[in-house]
């Protein structure tokens, strides 16, 4: 090969090199990306507010235990007591079976059924079962002792743990108050007060007439 024919390869080489540099180049100059100023779907979050988030939270509270209780149907817990009734037994001094028995658990120190193996996790819980124990307990056991036995899911239903509990209490605890329904004062009422007081004005003191005779 002479050096006429390697400069003529060199020299193609090299505009090849140059031609692909140009068409990059025109590329660039030719589609040139532009970006709008603001998103093409704007989410209005405007719509939810703080105000609309505690409402919900309201909403989902419900009524409190003392109120549902009140109204709650014994006889209809001793219907949802079936669901229990696989593990447990509710007749005065009836026997332990994959949980304790339940007479008179009311009120009772939580791990106090002799012969039974609880759980250390309850045993580390402590305290007794009041009604609100029990209503936290019902609604989801392991939310309530961390490392339960119990496998038991739980009731969802406020009104049905309300009247299972009722059902608990008739179990010998039938004179263990209920927990007190608190009354709410009117919010118009103690308004319409503070109105009056506001648009009260003090009469004048009445000027006492001396008799005549007292003039001098």
């Amino acid at each position: 090969m002479n050096s006429f024919e390697l400069n003529k390869i060199i020299g193609a080489v090299l505009a090849g090199v140059l031609i692909l540099l140009v068409v990059n180049e025109v590329a660039k100059l030719a589609v040139h990306p532009t970006y709008p100023e603001s998103p093409a779907y704007a989410i209005d979050t405007s719509a939810i507010t703080s105000t609309d988030v505690a409402s919900d939270e309201e909403e989902d509270t419900g009524p409190s235990l003392a109120v549902l209780l009140a109204s709650a149907d014994a006889e209809s817990g001793k219907q949802s007591f079936k669901k229990c009734a696989t593990c447990h037994t509710a007749e005065e001094g009836g026997a332990n079976k994959i949980g304790p028995n339940l007479y008179g658990v009311l009120d009772r120190v939580k791990g106090a059924v002799d012969g039974f193996s609880y759980s250390n996790a309850l045993h580390e819980k402590g305290g007794e079962w009041t009604y609100e124990n029990l209503n936290h307990f019902l609604t989801k056991p392991s939310d309530y002792i961390k490392g339960t036995k119990m496998a038991f899911p739980g009731i969802k239903k406020p009104e049905e743990r309300a009247d299972l509990i009722l059902y608990l209490r008739s179990l010998g605890k039938s004179d263990t108050p209920l927990p007190v329904v608190e009354e709410e004062k009117p919010a118009e009422a103690s308004e319409g007060a503070e109105t009056n007081t506001e648009g009260a004005t003090e009469a004048p003191a009445a000027t006492e007439e001396k008799p005549a005779g007292d003039a001098n």
